[in-house]
């Protein structure tokens, strides 16, 4: 998908270098006023400035202190593109800092920030999703995102937003569903991700795996896993990507917790390429393998199955890795089990 590219240099009449910043944070209360000069060329000289001194933590603190977030608020719908851009690139420095990320939630940037969603401007969609995923790291910030209403329209942009955008909406919800996953389901996510997980780009296909896994852990995310997804969850056992087989072990691991998911598995046929990646001592998925196969077990098709295996499992019982073992072991009683 084509988009129009607008540089991200400023215009040959900036001189970044006239920027106020030599005397560092004593600079900041000129650059709040200079902020809302009628000016353009002023505004966007004083956000250069900033730009520059916001890699510095304590002044970080200081703008805030000063109240800089409410003026960048307002310069968030500047109808200067240069303005917007520069405003969200010192937006998303502040996020790369802890004491900037409460900042921003502290002052009501993320939900300031929705209006960017739509900005006709790549490089300002592409800073404002670099902050919703930065924010998304702390439980508050994905608190914040969930309580903004973004997650409709996070999963929307999965349509329609490029593939490096695509990567940070989704390692977003990543983090905001593993708190809060209804409002996903009622947008019908699960559907869309169920496509992402056979795009062509690696890195979409596993972040998409772990989104599944996070909506996984709740329990209706389970069922609608279990009802839609199961089947390529199963295909992806064997890409050849190692993370998104990880990932996709792990989603399904998760759905088969359900009966329903375990039918869902059986019927699609997952033993044998989840016992194949616990035969690989080196396999980031083994864990989830061991554990996805134990649930199998339970039912008579899959104890049935597995009977002629438990030699896969006994090798894992010298795995370094003590969790790998407690689940091999686990995984051999429940295999020989019999009523």
């Amino acid at each position: 998908m084509a988009h129009a590219c607008i540089s991200a240099n400023l215009p040959p009449d900036i001189d970044p270098t006239k920027a106020p910043i030599a005397f560092g944070k004593r600079a900041l209360p000129k650059l709040s006023e200079e902020l809302q000069s009628p000016e353009l060329l002023t505004q966007q000289r004083a956000l250069m400035a900033l730009c520059n001194l916001v890699h510095d933590p304590e002044n970080i603190y200081q703008a805030i202190e000063v109240g800089f977030l409410d003026n960048l608020k307002t310069l968030l719908l500047h109808h200067d593109s240069i303005v917007r851009q520069k405003t969200t690139q010192i937006l998303y420095t502040m996020a790369m800092h802890n004491v900037g990320r409460q900042g921003l939630i502290q002052n009501g940037v993320i939900s300031a920030l929705t209006e960017l969603l739509d900005d006709p401007v790549y490089i300002c969609r592409k800073n404002t999703h670099w902050i919703f995923e930065m924010m998304a790291k702390l439980l508050e910030g994905a608190v914040g995102i969930l309580h903004a209403g973004l997650i409709p329209l996070l999963v929307f942009k999965l349509k329609t937003e490029s593939d490096e955008i695509q990567e940070l909406i989704l390692d977003t919800l990543s983090n905001c569903l593993r708190v809060e996953a209804s409002e996903a389901l009622a947008t019908g996510a699960i559907t869309i991700l169920k496509e992402k997980l056979t795009h062509s780009s690696v890195a979409i296909k596993k972040k998409a795996a772990c989104v599944l896994l996070e909506i996984g852990t709740h329990p209706e995310g389970k069922r609608v896993v279990c009802e839609e997804v199961i089947a390529v969850l199963v295909s992806l056992l064997e890409d050849t990507d190692p993370e998104v087989q990880a990932s996709a072990t792990g989603a399904l691991m998760f759905a088969t917790v359900k009966p329903q998911g375990r039918f869902s598995a059986l019927g699609a046929e997952a033993i044998p390429p989840l016992l194949k990646l616990v035969a690989e001592e080196t396999s980031k998925a083994r864990l989830s393998a061991i554990k996805t196969l134990t649930m199998l077990a339970e039912l008579p098709e899959g104890r049935k199955a597995l009977l002629d295996h438990t030699d896969t499992f006994q090798q894992c019982l010298n795995d370094p890795c003590e969790a790998v073992k407690r689940a091999a072991k686990i995984a051999i009683s429940v295999i020989k089990w019999k009523p």
